[in-house]
């Protein structure tokens, strides 16, 4: 993977980070927050969208673009909700590692057998390696907290969305790499079909749910600003040509992104099992941009 890439998915990873922060202090609100959300993005995102549209004409509207953006909305907006769900019956620090160490996991093995990318032995220690830094950083050494009768529901939820995320990222994998779809393309589509998807859903509450996220709206446009751009460079970096197997868990360098800016924002005090997984996530990261770029 090139270094290129590499740069792309560690401002992602960054600003990844971010707005999860954000959407857990918003979790109360849950699906209207996802509506509310996924409606900033399309609003901020439109200018882009039509500049890409008049400026792009690579991109063929064919059937299978058309069923790959609507699969691509269908698996996001799952994604959310469950993301969102999850952070309402269970604690950031199961639900968040569980989420994101499943899905580079599945995406790798995704990426092997459907996209017919090449298993390479240092790769496959990267992946691991960045996997073991999540957990290491989430757990702070105490793994037996995933087994603790609080924690299942965490960990169930944890992986319904892990496996969302290896779902989508490899549906719009293949999107861009072999549909060439832009990235902005795919994601403000994504959001547009997410928020018709949602709009019964919501209509059906009436203003109960609109009056639980009355007090969020300036979080829900933060996400809808943060959330597609972090996304569009994880896409750039796979349209780049760098290889899905590796993008994907080296993406999960937010788990580190958090952890960091928790230390120098919020002052909060370094714990050596964190920085130990900080340590074991960039060598892991190290290990997949090793051998052949792309």
């Amino acid at each position: 993977m090139s270094w290129t890439a590499v740069l792309l998915v560690v401002c992602a990873a960054f600003i990844h980070a971010g707005w999860n922060l954000l959407s857990k202090r918003a979790a109360m609100a849950g699906a209207h927050f996802v509506f509310a959300y996924s409606f900033f993005a399309i609003l901020f995102y439109f200018p882009i969208m039509l500049w890409v549209v008049f400026t792009e004409g690579n991109m063929p509207w064919t059937t299978e673009t058309v069923t790959c953006l609507v699969l691509s909305a269908l698996l996001h907006m799952g994604y959310s909700l469950s993301l969102q769900k999850g952070y309402q019956v269970a604690d950031l620090s199961v639900v968040y590692p569980i989420a994101r160490g499943t899905g580079p996991m599945l995406s790798s093995v995704g990426a092997f057998i459907l996209l017919g990318e090449p298993v390479r032995p240092v790769g496959v220690l990267g992946i691991l390696l960045v996997v073991m830094g999540i957990l290491l950083i989430a757990t702070q050494g105490h793994l037996r907290r995933f087994f603790n009768p609080a924690a299942l529901t965490g960990v169930r939820w944890g992986m319904q969305t892990g496996i969302l995320i290896a779902a989508y990222t490899v549906v719009d994998a293949y999107g861009v790499k072999v549909l060439l779809i832009s990235p902005f393309l795919l994601d403000w589509f994504s959001n547009v079909l997410r928020l018709g998807m949602l709009a019964p859903f919501i209509a059906k509450r009436g203003r109960e749910g609109f009056i639980k996220l009355k007090p969020y709206w300036k979080l829900a446009a933060a996400v809808g600003l943060l959330s597609p751009l972090s996304y569009i460079l994880v896409l750039q970096a796979l349209r780049l040509g760098a290889p899905l197997s590796m993008v994907a868990p080296a993406r999960e360098m937010s788990m580190m992104a958090g952890t960091l800016l928790g230390m120098v924002v919020l002052r909060e005090k370094a714990n050596a099992w964190s920085l130990l997984g900080c340590a074991v996530m960039i060598a892991g990261v190290i290990a997949l941009t090793a051998g052949p770029s792309a």
